[in-house]
């Protein structure tokens, strides 16, 4: 896994990967003080990427090295009981606890160390977020209109071609579904995906993947992904991030997956994120009923 399974803030949002970190203070120079406010700030922030990065990664590690529990404790989860703003270890000790019957003793042994462990990662992770909202608090721009991750969009397909936010802007609705390979229950929903896809064409709207192993350009990951594609008869556009963008944020702090949002021509997220598979037909409907309103209000803009 790549990514940090979060959940996604702007509602309940989404279960399974995340990350960890390295400290260090960076020498500041004083040769040129006019400019060094404005460089240090920069430094700041990619030092503090790169942190919740590592961060990342540490978490999903102890993902991978316990897999097979993992993936058992992630289709029990009910995504939407989740505290978007509580730590992510007390919803995975929470979910454990209650599904403790599904568990041998040595596999809930298991999660509950890897828990402790998530759950002081977690405790860093929310440190350096932290300090980041303080930060922007302090910034010269806060213009609402900047709000979406998805203003200044840019990726590449897995083709190699590269794509920006004209991607939104073709499209009276853009479904954008978060998941990533080892993810059991984002991998069943591919060919339904590719449905949608077929249909939401014909309305004025795509299906688009993004896959958060595969953020900036990691090429085994990506060639990982596009297998799994092909094996479910998935054809529809999947995307490479940078993690360090907004939408490759937005995406690291998904806590569920697989995770669907929709994005109008404008780049605006619209609606409530839909947590769980639409290969679940109550799923499917709900979104369904979602991206036709985005639409409509569209051609009543226009």
């Amino acid at each position: 896994m790549k990514t940090k399974i979060t959940f996604i803030s702007v509602v309940t949002l989404s279960i399974a990967l995340l990350l960890t970190s390295c400290s260090g203070k960076g020498t500041v120079s004083t040769t040129e003080p006019q400019n060094t406010t404005a460089e240090d700030s920069t430094a700041s922030a990619d030092n503090s990427n790169t942190k919740l990065d590592d961060l990342y990664q540490q978490e999903n590690r102890i993902f991978a090295e316990h897999k097979d529990i993992w993936d058992k404790l992630f289709g029990l989860m009910n995504k939407n009981t989740a505290d978007s703003n509580g730590n992510y270890a007390d919803y995975l000790a929470d979910t454990a606890e209650s599904n403790k019957d599904s568990f041998t003793d040595d596999e809930f042994k298991t999660l509950t160390d890897d828990i402790e462990t998530i759950r002081k990662i977690e405790e860093q992770i929310a440190e350096i977020e932290k300090g980041t909202t303080e930060s922007d608090k302090n910034g010269q721009n806060t213009n609402s209109e900047d709000a979406s991750p998805f203003k200044n969009f840019s990726g590449q397909d897995f083709d190699g071609n590269s794509v920006d936010e004209s991607l939104f802007s073709e499209n009276a609705v853009t479904v954008i579904n978060f998941w990533f390979t080892g993810c059991k229950p984002c991998v069943a929903e591919l060919s339904k995906l590719n449905e949608l896809n077929d249909a939401v064409r014909a309305m004025g709207g795509e299906v688009v993947g993004i896959n958060t192993e595969t953020f900036d350009g990691n090429e085994s990951a990506i060639k990982e992904a596009a297998s799994v594609l092909e094996s479910q008869g998935a054809k529809y556009r999947n995307l490479s991030i940078d993690s360090s963008s907004d939408a490759g944020k937005y995406a690291s702090n998904i806590m569920a997956f697989p995770t669907t949002i929709l994005v109008d021509r404008n780049g605006n997220i619209v609606g409530d994120p839909m947590l769980g598979g639409i290969d679940n037909q109550d799923n499917y409907d709900a979104l369904m009923k979602q991206i036709q309103s985005v639409i409509n209000a569209d051609s009543s803009n226009k």
